[in-house]
């Protein structure tokens, strides 16, 4: 049976008188929490059970803010414990948020807890890489968004440091994962093009890169595709557990957003993505990296996807600010239920504030009602009172970035865009869909909300030939999965009103 998981190569479908395959653990861990799925793969169903969650609360520590990747791994552990008492799985794959890593020595030891991306050491270091490699030369090897937490410039940030002179490996944080669980060394290639340091042309790590940053290349493993075996549960691993020692880790897109992309329910050409959740990844998917200067100057990412896919893309700061509002107001007592908020945010005037999603006061942990006043007040705005005043300006500032985005994504690359795909946590959102419906003026098609987790397992049953390749795979979210419809509707114009007050008033200058 082939195991196909590059363009062009035979594929082997599931048996006709199989109705439900092998099940798939997908370890699937985002900002704030962790979860373990198990999917059940057949030719015409896909089921998926959540069979353990846990939270994941990074930790202030006296040198910046760490992830605490134990207690994440022990939840790993516990949610593969659950699988294995839901009956077993064929297969586990492991995604994760991008760019954070953790440091071996050379024994293989965890040089303390991997820095969390929001931790403020990077806030001055990309202008010491860009001392040795220019601006436009960077994007011009990396097509990478310029992010201020991007690793290359937390490497930087670490320079010097005992830890950083002790490091033997460098893994990504879902690598680590996968070297915990197995004891396999490697890089996916989908995570290690958001590091800065890898070659959107070649699809390796760029040596020149290294070299010209003073940064040992024996640090970076061997780089490894979705679809490849990573290794086997290590003993202790399986006797925890209670699975087989022989189940296999298979490498899936290690990246969230990768596998989210997988997961697009798109059956026509034409479509645009939106990956909400904590972050709005919004972008296309491309067969070649797009690396104009016009590109770089609109500080669009050329991240990898499945397949040798290309995912061209901007990061809009995304839920972030509403979860960061509803912590806010759950310390102060106040409502923090969703259906209720949105629906205050319905009645809001619209248009009343705006704000730009991806300025910097709004990246940090904090008091986030508080800086979106602060913000619509410095800038001559009407300052939102009510809570769900506060919600409607995040929705609709979120809905004019996403339309913003897509249309420099279009114009850069191109293409048309028909239909827009938004999927993961932020498609439960009515109200937001809708909106980015009306601003975009085009039909969004909402969910699933499982992308990630879907398109991780989709990744792992196609690597024992289960499902075909990635239109295939899409053929079957679309026909299986629960999908919302929003056509455009109210005023255009006032859209395009708010859209050009926005993106011309002074402070996005």
């Amino acid at each position: 049976m082939s195991r196909p998981h590059r363009r062009g190569i035979p594929v082997t479908t599931i048996p006709p008188s199989s109705a439900f395959a092998s099940a798939f653990a997908a370890v699937d861990l985002g900002a704030t929490s962790g979860r373990v799925i198990v999917g059940r793969v057949g030719r015409d169903n896909l089921d998926l059970t959540e069979v353990h969650r846990f939270p994941n609360t990074p930790v202030r520590l006296p040198d910046g803010l760490r992830w605490d990747v134990l207690a994440l791994f022990q939840g790993i552990l516990d949610g593969l414990r659950a699988s294995s008492r839901s009956g077993g799985v064929a297969s586990i794959g492991v995604d994760t948020w991008a760019v954070d890593y953790g440091l071996l020595d050379a024994d293989g030891a965890l040089l303390g807890h991997p820095f969390h991306y929001r931790d403020s050491r990077t806030d001055s270091a990309a202008a010491g890489v860009w001392a040795k490699v220019g601006v436009e030369e960077l994007y011009g090897i990396t097509g990478l968004q310029h992010l201020p937490f991007n690793t290359v410039f937390q490497l930087a940030a670490s320079a010097g440091t005992a830890q950083h002179d002790a490091a033997h490996t460098l893994l990504l944080v879902p690598d680590l994962l996968v070297h915990w669980l197995t004891g396999s060394i490697g890089a996916e290639e989908t995570n290690a093009s958001t590091t800065g340091l890898f070659d959107a042309r070649t699809g390796t790590w760029s040596t020149d890169l290294l070299s010209r940053l003073s940064l040992d290349p024996t640090l970076f493993p061997p780089l490894r595709a979705p679809g490849d075996p990573a290794g086997t549960l290590l003993p202790h691993v399986a006797a925890f557990t209670g699975l087989d020692p022989r189940t296999p880790v298979t490498t899936v897109a290690s990246h969230d957003t990768a596998s989210a992309v997988v997961a697009v329910p798109a059956t026509v050409p034409g479509f645009a993505y939106i990956s909400c959740g904590t972050w709005s990844l919004a972008g296309l998917e491309l067969d070649a990296p797009v690396l104009s200067e016009a590109s770089r100057a609109a500080n669009f990412t050329n991240e990898r996807g499945v397949d040798g896919t290309i995912r061209y893309l901007r990061n809009i700061m995304g839920m972030w600010l509403l979860e960061e509002c509803r912590r806010t107001w759950e310390k102060e007592n106040l409502p923090t239920h969703i259906p209720t908020l949105l629906a205050d945010a319905a009645r809001a005037e619209p248009f009343a504030s705006l704000v730009d999603p991806d300025a910097p006061e709004f990246l940090a942990p904090g008091d986030m009602p508080a800086r979106i006043r602060g913000y619509c007040a410095r800038t001559g705005q009407r300052v939102p009172g009510s809570q769900g005043a506060v919600v409607r300006c995040i929705l609709e500032s979120l809905a004019l970035a996403h339309r913003r985005v897509l249309r420099q994504a279009a114009a850069l690359a191109d293409r048309d865009i028909n239909q827009i795909h938004l999927v993961g946590g932020g498609s439960r959102n009515d109200l937001l869909c809708q909106l980015t419906a009306d601003a975009t003026s085009l039909p969004v098609v909402a969910g699933p909300t499982e992308a990630t987790a879907l398109g991780n397992i989709l990744v792992q049953a196609r690597a024992v030939g289960l499902v075909g390749d990635l239109a295939d795979m899409r053929r079957l979210i679309a026909s299986t999965q629960h999908l919302r419809h929003y056509a455009p509707r109210g005023d255009s114009a006032a859209w395009d009103a708010a859209a050009v007050r926005l993106e011309a008033a002074p402070w996005n200058c």
